[in-house]
């Protein structure tokens, strides 16, 4: 059997490695390094994927998040409603644009923000909202859009974790998720679905003015070369990552199948085990299982499962141990929360197991068989 990782992407790699070889020799002979043909390709491309009217590439997810903020014009101590139970960058820009951050619980099945918490925290001084489409699944961007709408306020997709999943509205229309709100924003961070071969990130609107300022905010807030209209930052997708990203985006869907028929053998195992709750699965999203993340009964030991998987080579990660609201980070800036007895809840009781597309049945297997080795003994 072989070694098993939390995320292979030397395998995943090997099967496409003549196309990647070619195409960075390519760029390598002529130089095109910033602003190449293939970032321009991968915006078309990307977009049609989407269907998103607009695709601007950037240099990662965090400053995706910030872009996006900014290019809407939010300013220092507007607030900003956002699950406390997600990776830091969602939050981390909020307080770096001096705005405030309000966090808000989740739902205790889904993990992402709950959108009855989101209506409680609004305040005259909400601006806008950042529902995480956590692990894989789609937030309930239905009932998130009716709030934003009632109170004007923006929404900003944090599609990170989520490229290529489907949300389904009532009346049938399906949407991928980052093209529902006013903006959506992704990473493609190595380990994420879809993962170059080093940082990059990209902004997705349908709002034609917007794009033009997200356009001008990525590149120093020029309108035309050294006309800066607006306060800006440097933030670009190099050619090289552009040109993997368009050879993975092709694979993209066949990677998804992947992930979710490995996430179907995992409930598999587990759904008769006592004190495991396996990943519920809204009935209008597609989950695209970038974590494959359970829930533990209060009286199994996390820490000693963890350590026992670790002792069978096996990787287990927690993601995440602190929410937001809980870190030092904040503390010396004005933030709202009330009582997150979910999310509180959650860091505590979850763990997620190796997700990939290149897992194989007897590494899923021996997983399996270990998990269960220690919550049965």
């Amino acid at each position: 059997m072989k070694k098993i990782q939390m995320v292979d992407l030397v395998s995943q790699y090997e099967k496409i490695k003549p196309q990647v070889q070619t195409a960075i020799h390519s760029i390598l002979e002529k130089a095109q390094f910033i602003n190449g043909p293939d970032v321009h390709e991968f915006k078309g491309e990307l977009g049609s994927y989407l269907g998103a009217k607009h695709v601007i590439p950037c240099a990662n997810g965090t400053d995706a998040l910030q872009i996006a903020m900014m290019a809407l014009g939010l300013k220092p101590g507007d607030e900003v409603i956002t699950p406390s139970y997600t990776f830091i960058a969602t939050t981390e820009v909020i307080g770096l644009l001096r705005l405030k951050p309000v966090f808000v619980d989740c739902e205790k099945d889904t993990f992402n923000i709950s959108p009855k918490a989101i209506e409680a925290a609004i305040t005259a001084r909400t601006k806008a909202i950042v529902p995480v489409h956590l692990y894989g699944q789609s937030c309930d961007m239905e009932a998130i859009m009716k709030i934003a709408e009632k109170y004007d306020l923006k929404v900003i997709e944090d599609n990170a974790q989520a490229i290529g999943s489907d949300y389904t509205f009532s009346d049938g229309t399906v949407k991928k998720t980052g093209t529902i709100g006013d903006v959506g924003c992704t990473s493609f961070f190595p380990s994420k679905n879809l993962g170059c071969y080093g940082d990059g990130g990209a902004i997705c609107t349908n709002d034609d003015d917007l794009a033009k300022q997200i356009e001008m905010v990525v590149n120093h807030g020029q309108s035309k070369r050294y006309y800066h209209d607006v306060i800006g930052c440097n933030s670009r997708l190099d050619t090289i990552q552009a040109a993997v990203l368009r050879i993975k985006l092709k694979e993209l869907d066949r990677y998804i199948d992947a992930r979710r028929k490995a996430a179907a053998f995992y409930d598999e195992q587990f759904k008769e085990v006592e004190g495991l709750t396996i990943p519920f699965r809204s009935e209008n999203t597609k989950h695209v299982f970038h974590q494959y993340t359970l829930q533990l009964s209060d009286d199994i030991d996390r820490d000693a499962l963890v350590a026992y998987l670790g002792e069978k080579d096996i990787p287990a990660m927690i993601y995440y141990p602190v929410p937001s609201h809980k870190q030092k980070m904040f503390a010396s800036l004005e933030t709202s929360s009330g009582i997150l007895e979910n999310t509180d809840w959650l860091t505590k009781r979850v763990f997620s197991l190796p997700m990939h597309t290149e897992l194989e049945q007897d590494q899923l297997e021996y997983i399996c068989k270990s998990v269960k080795e220690f919550i049965e003994k």
